[in-house]
């Protein structure tokens, strides 16, 4: 009786063991700390509005970070006339991964940060923002991309491409001076094959982190969105990728869409500090920008196991 009791706790731990690995999360490679490190380096530079000392300093840290993680840099660099007769200096940044890879995957986020206060709830528009999470987040998760495939290459292809001129203008008055940077790159794409599909990273180190499903990514690129959240499911993050439509937004993932790269946008759009000047690095989490990352690396190495 006992050999048959200690042989069925046997079978039984066997099967239990053999559950946790089916179960278990892949390794996490990505460093939700140093990606927070990434936002407070930004912030110390101050407001990255174009056309400022602080947006200078900002696109030559860029550089610089880039170039010693990246196998291939590709700088754009143009002057864009604002409807005001403004000339803006604007620099997008491709970092390319493996960049002779056929099967190519796109991340981006936009680097600049917005000239004036201009929510609705902001109580003074004259401050510019400081973009902790707005333009902050969607960065070092880049950055943190970036780490992660210096330190162990991918068999996909994979660019990280930083856009500039996201947030200067009147979305609604002045839409040629706002998604500038994305705009300029989907009329000056890098050569060789498109992206299989791009995943626009923005708002996402919310200390309340919740990203629903965006409306035109789901008219864009479905398929993508199914993907992204499924992944996001996979590795337990349900809670966080919440599978269900809230809000429709004007991005830089319309660019490229217009552009014929299937993006999406994944942003957590429900962050009362954005566009006011309370949108400091107290607001935002390294824990968020762990699980965001996680399922950025997931989707990268899920492509190169296929």
């Amino acid at each position: 009786m006992r050999g048959s009791i200690i042989s069925a706790l046997s079978a039984l731990s066997a099967l239990s063991a053999l559950s946790c690995r089916e179960k278990a999360r892949p390794p996490q490679e990505f460093s939700g700390s140093t990606a927070f490190a990434y936002i407070q380096s930004q912030v110390a530079f101050g407001s990255r509005v174009p056309g400022s000392p602080a947006h200078e300093k900002m696109g030559n840290w860029l550089d610089s970070l880039l170039h010693a993680r990246a196998d291939t840099l590709l700088v754009q660099s143009w002057n864009h006339v604002t409807g005001k007769g403004d000339t803006l200096r604007l620099r997008n940044f491709l970092a390319r991964f493996s960049p002779g890879a056929e099967k190519r995957l796109l991340f981006l986020a936009h680097w600049d940060s917005r000239p004036v206060s201009d929510s609705p709830t902001s109580r003074d528009s004259s401050h510019a923002v400081m973009g902790a999470n707005d333009g902050g987040s969607g960065v070092a998760l880049l950055l943190g991309l970036a780490d992660v495939l210096k330190r162990t290459p991918s068999t996909v292809g994979v660019d990280l491409l930083f856009v500039d001129g996201e947030d200067y203008g009147d979305f609604t008055k002045s839409p040629n001076d706002v998604l500038i940077g994305s705009r300029y790159y989907g009329a000056h794409q890098a050569p060789g094959p498109k992206p299989l599909y791009a995943v626009l990273f923005d708002l996402i180190a919310d200390k309340d982190l919740q990203i629903y499903q965006e409306g035109n990514s789901l008219v864009g690129a479905p398929e993508v969105v199914e993907l992204v959240w499924d992944t996001a499911k996979d590795l337990g993050y349900a809670g966080y990728f919440i599978a269900s439509p809230r809000h429709t937004l004007i991005d830089d993932h319309l660019e490229l869409q217009k552009a014929g790269i299937r993006a999406i946008d994944v942003v957590d759009f429900d962050y009362p500090a954005w566009h006011t000047q309370y949108d400091t690095i107290d607001k935002v989490s390294a824990s968020s920008l762990q699980v965001v990352g996680d399922v950025a690396v997931e989707l990268i190495r899920r492509e190169g196991r296929d």
